[in-house]
């Protein structure tokens, strides 16, 4: 058995190999740029300093941005909760022979370009966007309405791009669930809404949190809907980090706000470990 105990790490060395050279190596830049000088002349300085950091927390200009993308991420999580867990109910209780069709469909936006999906929503809400045109046409409104650039739009676009991972996550979790407890409740005097209550939405929960996670992680991270779709006042921290190191160049500070949400991101993600198991997550995308 001895002799046979490198093979797991020779199937694993590929992968753990793309990982420390994509993943590992680069993180470990950005902490150390994070340490670097700014100079005026616009050089950066090798250095070991908290200027950075300081800089970030003097400024309530960049906290704020901090805390309007955790208030965001929290209402995608919430909206996608809500808009998410009744189709893969009708999805785990549907009988019906186009169910697999109805799947396909929940993830066929994966397959257009996230950046297009996006910009869909310009000719869907914009001043000559397929709303407007449609309340002029029928007398409604006499003028277009202004429905872009804001945070309910920011809002629409995260939830186009994220809904399928919250769809699928409970999907998943769902079938795990053997119908047969739900059986036995009936047999024992439930209604539906007891069994599901009592039994379908507590067995569910480990897919519901780990879509959850899933969620929340992709919505800090992500700088697309608010560049496209949000104002001068929508932007989230994954924005603030683009314009700090493609737009002024400025990769000590940039990398020191990368440091600030990848620290966030994994205080919460701990928080989930701690108290509800990583494993969770895994376990969610077991099958029956």
């Amino acid at each position: 058995m001895k002799s046979n105990s490198w093979k797991p790490w020779a199937l694993l060395a590929p992968s753990m190999t793309a990982v420390f050279l994509l993943l590992v190596i680069p993180v470990c830049f950005i902490v150390v740029y994070s340490f670097w000088l700014r100079a005026p002349s616009g050089a950066d300085i090798p250095a070991f300093q908290m200027g950075n950091y300081a800089k970030f927390f003097e400024d309530f200009f960049y906290p704020q941005i901090l805390l309007r993308t955790i208030r965001i991420s929290f209402e995608t999580v919430f909206l996608c909760i809500l808009m998410g867990y009744i189709p893969a109910y009708f999805f785990y209780r549907s009988s019906s022979r186009h169910k697999q069709i109805f799947l396909l469909l929940i993830m066929l936006p994966f397959w257009v370009s996230f950046i297009i999906r996006t910009m869909s929503w310009i000719n869907i809400m914009g001043d000559t966007g397929l709303i407007n045109h449609f309340l002029l046409r029928i007398g409604l409104i006499q003028a277009p309405i202004s429905m872009l650039y804001n945070e309910f739009t920011v809002l629409m676009g995260l939830l186009m791009y994220l809904l399928p991972f919250m769809i699928l996550n409970i999907y998943v979790s769902l079938e795990g669930i053997d119908k047969s407890l739900l059986e036995a409740a009936r047999s024992m005097g439930c209604t539906e809404w007891q069994a599901f209550r009592e039994v379908t939405l507590p067995l569910s929960l480990p897919g519901l949190s780990a879509g959850s996670l899933l969620v929340f992680v992709l919505t800090a991270g992500t700088y697309l809907p608010p560049m496209i779709l949000g104002g001068p006042g929508n932007d989230m921290i994954a924005n603030l980090i683009f314009k700090r190191v493609i737009g002024t160049l400025d990769w000590p500070f940039g990398s020191a706000i990368s440091v600030i949400l990848l620290a966030l991101l994994f205080i919460i993600v701990w928080t989930y470990n701690r108290y509800l198991g990583i494993n969770q997550i895994f376990k969610s995308f077991q099958g029956n």
